[in-house]
């Protein structure tokens, strides 16, 4: 079997492989060189290895590419709005797999989901959220206004959560027709006292789902580290422990109940690690207490991990992965307990994905 590794940047793909042990890696690339890479998807559904990224160009728009054969050749797929609909996708923020075969997710900017029924050989926008009544009041984030998560529940295929910078959470449960807002007890730190936990209208960086519980979900915000034991229904906050509350990525264990990883950062104009030390932090009690995870991580690190860009894969023991806008990407092949740079130099990363697959 061969661990593949998606690294997503500013300026093209990479992928690289490695072997059982995760300690040698390869890496060629770049793929669509003059493209940005905002979110990958490694899909393993119906007995096939499939790779998708969600790449945008000044030259070519945003599109869907997507390869069979190991990225040696890709085909495109356009993700734009309908022509009554007077709006330009400018960048796709997420690719998911759907629960069935043939559905894939995307997010994009501005604040959009959109959804394949065909595999991802096309896409059709999601009426009932961009028609919701508060899209109009949605704001942008630093970043950019965007549908960055979506969690397909993976039980029930009408139920789909996903988050938007800014607008907070929403939910459907009758397959994207109807949506509701699902913020309470998130804090918007950036209003007035007073207007602080609004029914939407936070800034949330990424949520992760658990393994385990299904309903219990993990949430970075802008801001605060929040945990729902009803799907979003109610939050409440875990970021006591932690060095800082703000950061983008948060990871769930692919099969451990109970334990997630955040890699926090300072706010405001610093957007790097407290002390300028790349540290991960693990909870394996559902945010109740947390550990730091140092060894062999950097003590002189004056940059930030985007949402996107911290990973899990599905191996024993699970190898973990975080990207930089250094262009250094990390590895951990025991869970955290150890580090190593896996390759460095590359363009700003936005997103890494990785999985175990037959060789292509």
């Amino acid at each position: 079997m061969t661990t593949v590794l998606m690294v997503g940047t500013r300026k093209g793909l990479w992928l690289g492989r490695s072997d059982g042990d995760r300690t040698a890696w390869t890496f060629d690339g770049p793929h669509f060189d003059v493209e940005e890479v905002y979110s990958t998807l490694l899909d393993r559904r119906g007995g096939r290895t499939r790779l998708f990224a969600g790449c945008s160009s000044l030259w070519l728009g945003p599109l869907v590419r997507r390869s069979d054969d190991g990225g040696a050749t890709w085909q495109e797929a356009p993700v734009k709005f309908p022509d009554e609909v007077d709006e330009s996708v400018t960048r796709i923020w997420q690719l998911v797999a759907g629960s069935d075969e043939r559905t894939v997710w995307a997010g994009t900017e501005p604040g959009a989901v959109f959804r394949s029924t065909d595999g991802g050989e096309s896409f059709e926008l999601v009426r009932g959220l961009w028609d919701h009544p508060h899209r109009p009041q949605w704001a942008a984030g630093f970043g950019g206004q965007a549908f960055h998560t979506i969690l397909p529940h993976p039980q029930d295929p009408d139920s789909v959560t996903v988050a938007i910078s800014t607008g907070g959470v929403y939910q459907t449960r009758d397959g994207g027709r109807t949506w509701e807002p699902r913020n309470q007890g998130i804090r918007a730190e950036f209003l007035p006292e007073g207007q602080q936990y609004p029914e939407f209208g936070q800034c949330v960086h990424k949520i992760a789902r658990d393994p385990a519980v299904p309903e219990r979900l993990y949430l970075q915000n802008h801001g605060g580290v929040y945990r729902s034991d009803d799907e979003g229904g109610s939050w409440r906050s875990i970021a006591e422990g932690l060095p800082a509350d703000f950061g983008f990525a948060v990871v769930a264990h692919p099969r451990e109940g109970d334990t997630l990883y955040v890699f926090p950062i300072q706010a405001g104009e610093h957007r790097y690690p407290p002390e300028a030390k790349a540290r991960v932090w693990r909870s394996r009690d559902a945010g109740e207490t947390w550990e730091e995870l140092a060894s062999g991580l950097p003590d002189r690190f004056f940059v930030a991990v985007m949402r996107d860009a911290m990973c899990a894969d599905d191996a024993d023991p699970t190898g973990l992965y975080f990207g930089a806008r250094n262009g250094s990407v990390y590895g951990s092949a025991d869970e955290g307990e150890s580090w190593r740079q896996l390759v460095s130099d590359l363009p700003d990363v936005m997103c890494v994905r990785a999985a175990v697959m037959e060789p292509v």
